[in-house]
């Protein structure tokens, strides 16, 4: 089955695209994560969910195991706006696991008012941002032993709004939801560049991807205004399944394999704004995001080690990746 056509009313069988990969969907209990997670297992990964919930992670496992008939589906339970507990979801991955073929970084909430993580830190930026990038970080390892392995960033056309100034962005001096949203969202795009860059030549790939206006319940912790928003998108929304489309795609599809660098819309390559192509200012979010979460500039990049230190080549150094856009 090719990837353009594959199911996802989920009435066919598996498509055996996956087979022998092992995927880490976060926030995959529920809107475009669980179908994420679903697809993925209809074409034969083992897949891995993530989510904060632990009955609600156990009843989606086996959910999506009994519907597509793929024994091979885990959960793992943490709270992503927690580094403590992101931490601990990345021991406990790799506690199970050798290998990682795709992260598909998709947890993320819209919060209408100012709210703090764990960590002190403003709860759009922990969540959106800063989750992408520590588990990102503390599964590099993981991943390059695995390449060609795939990261996966969803993000959001919001972020062609925004602006982002570095020194006040986890503790904002003014707060208003939209913007500190659209702002998380640009950090995913420049996150993802940064990334691709300090990966090139491991073999790993990232990219980012807008998934469309979907009618989820994703603002539901916004009280009646949340209520009243999500009742919108369930209006003018696009379905689930449909937003999922383009996450499975820079999953699985064979198109993009050692394609790096990207922004997708509609399981197409298209321009994300000019802010995002901000070298200076990806390098300066990423130093920004390694000090806020305790992670080294050059944390399991084996491309930086070499490129600044004269150590040992990265592996699959010769392997050709397309970057750019």
């Amino acid at each position: 089955m090719a990837i353009e056509e594959f199911n996802l009313s989920g009435t066919s069988g598996s498509s055996g695209l996956m087979a022998g990969k092992t995927c880490l969907v976060t926030g995959a209990t529920a809107g475009i994560g669980r179908v994420t997670a679903l697809q993925l297992a209809y074409m034969g990964a083992n897949v891995v969910i993530a989510g904060r919930n632990p009955a609600k992670c156990a009843v989606t496992a086996i959910e999506i195991r009994e519907e597509t008939r793929n024994p091979a589906i885990e959960y793992l339970v943490g709270d992503l706006s927690s580094q403590y507990q992101v931490r601990g979801l990345a021991d406990e991955f790799k506690n199970r696991h050798q290998r990682l073929d795709v992260l598909v970084n998709n947890a993320g909430a819209l919060f209408m008012g100012r709210k703090f993580s764990a960590d002190n830190i403003e709860m759009t930026f922990a969540l959106n941002h800063l989750s992408y990038f520590l588990l990102t970080n503390l599964l590099l390892d993981v991943l390059v032993a695995s390449s060609p392995a795939r990261v996966v960033n969803v993000a959001s056309s919001a972020h062609e709004e925004a602006r982002l100034e570095l020194a006040d962005i986890d503790n904002p001096h003014r707060y208003f939801g939209f913007r500190a949203y659209s702002r998380s969202k640009l950090c995913n795009v420049l996150f993802t560049y940064e990334l691709a860059r300090r990966l090139e030549g491991t073999g790993v790939s990232a990219n980012a991807l807008h998934p469309g206006l979907v009618a989820t319940n994703f603002l539901k912790n916004n009280g009646f205004l949340g209520g009243f928003l999500n009742y919108m998108l369930g209006i003018r929304g696009i379905s689930e399944e449909a937003g999922a489309m383009t996450s499975v795609y820079a999953a699985s599809s064979p198109d993009l394999e050692g394609v790096t660098g990207k922004y997708l819309v509609k399981k197409q390559i298209v321009r994300s704004s000019k802010r995002t192509y901000d070298e200076c200012k990806a390098a300066g979010l990423w130093d920004l995001s390694s000090t806020l979460t305790g992670i080294a500039s050059e944390a399991g990049v084996p491309s930086l080690s070499s490129r600044y230190h004269g150590r040992v080549a990265p592996p699959n150094a010769g392997r050709k990746q397309r970057h750019g856009v």
